[in-house]
């Protein structure tokens, strides 16, 4: 069986931008820089990414002047889509590429944009998202990490959990609470803290498998100046909202399993049995239907919208595919999960999955918060 899923309309104009960046990854590959099925899009290797700037696939939107090449959100996609596709080390820019670059282009300082927007579309900086909380989980509004105004800044002091590579990077964006008598949606500032700054504390949290990605980050009078505030005092839940538009609506909600998927099309050959057939077909399917749904999002960002509920709805179909990848690899195949297993792909691949699965439908918001999303939209709630 072989694995082509063409390409939506709205990109097949970008060819040239394909090819690009297949060229690209294939020199990586024909360099033994990373292994696919051993590397998902959180894997972080900045030499990686310092390579992916060189060649201005990040920042890929942003004006000439902040280090990007002025593309097209589509564009972007193409490149983003590939990268996952082939299962490229991205982590050391994804966050700052895919969200905090761009909220600090709306909202960020004069300063904030000059000092740090160039960096990132070079590969050379690297961010965390500090939303989540250990009591508040995907409930936002009720974050406690609070803020108090000193003279240049403010000091910060709480909490955040599930803060992937937060060992690693340079930056967190934190949602805070800097007035604590306002309403659950009211008072509520994003800003940029810098991780080397004094008050931080880095506590790593193992998966299953053993490996520290995730981390439980404390501050303890952690100073920020004005200039890294994102927005006004106050905006925090306008601009974290529409910061998890551009979290939940990629390419990176459906095809985290996607090696799992492509060494499963592999094992099976070209000639699958009715059921074999019928199950990778379905999975197919739903994979074809949700990138289009999530092209079609990025072509409303790129117009100017807010499209929150359609990334919600992208968000949940999309993890809720990812997690079905395995089972379906376990029925169809004779093959068992092996964390060692060399050049076994489908077995390394199985494992990897089995393991990292049960966070697809956590991270980024649990499927209950994005239905509740669906349904106010819809006039439901």
């Amino acid at each position: 069986m072989q694995l082509n899923l063409g390409d939506p309309p709205d990109l097949q104009q970008y060819a040239a931008t394909r090819s690009h960046v297949r060229a690209f990854l294939q020199s990586e590959l024909d360099a033994g820089r990373f292994v696919p099925w051993k590397a998902t899009w959180t894997t972080f290797d900045r030499d990686f990414s310092r390579r992916a700037g060189e060649q201005g696939f990040i920042g890929m939107t942003w004006p000439r002047r902040y280090g990007g090449s002025e593309r097209s959100a589509l564009e972007r996609y193409v490149v983003v889509e590939e990268m996952l596709a082939a299962g490229a080390p991205c982590g050391a820019h994804w966050i700052a590429d895919r969200q905090s670059g761009p909220q600090i282009l709306r909202h960020g300082s004069q300063r904030a944009k000059d000092e740090i927007l160039p960096r990132i579309a070079q590969g050379e900086c690297a961010f965390g998202i500090g939303m989540s909380e250990p009591d508040a989980g995907s409930d936002l509004a009720a974050v406690r990490t609070r803020a108090i105004k000193v003279e240049d800044g403010w000091k910060v002091t709480g909490s955040k959990i599930w803060t992937t590579n937060a060992h690693l990077v340079d930056y967190l964006i934190v949602l805070v609470r800097t007035d604590p008598d306002g309403k659950r949606h009211a008072g509520l500032t994003q800003m940029i803290t810098a991780m080397d700054s004094p008050g931080i504390a880095v506590r790593p949290i193992h998966d299953m498998s053993g490996h520290h990605e995730f981390n439980e980050v404390h501050f303890d009078n952690c100073f920020v100046p004005d200039h890294m505030l994102i927005g006004e005092p106050g905006e925090g839940w306008k601009t974290v909202t529409s910061e998890l538009s551009l979290e939940r609506s990629g390419s990176d909600r459906f095809l985290s399993a996607f090696q799992l998927l492509l060494a499963l099309v592999d094992e099976v050959g070209p000639q699958p049995d009715a059921a074999q057939a019928a199950q990778i077909g379905r999975l197919v399917a739903h994979l074809v239907t949700l990138r289009t749904m999530s092209s079609s999002v990025t072509g409303l960002v790129q117009a100017g919208d807010d499209p929150a509920a359609q990334a919600a709805l992208i968000k949940d179909l999309g993890t809720a595919f990812e997690r079905e990848i395995p089972e379906a690899a376990r029925l169809l195949a004779e093959v068992e999960p092996a964390r060692d297993g060399g050049d076994a792909r489908l077995a390394s691949a199985l494992a990897q999955t089995v393991l990292t699965a049960p966070s697809f439908t956590l991270r980024g918001g649990t499927r209950e918060v994005l239905r509740g999303i669906l349904a106010r939209a819809i006039g439901l709630r």
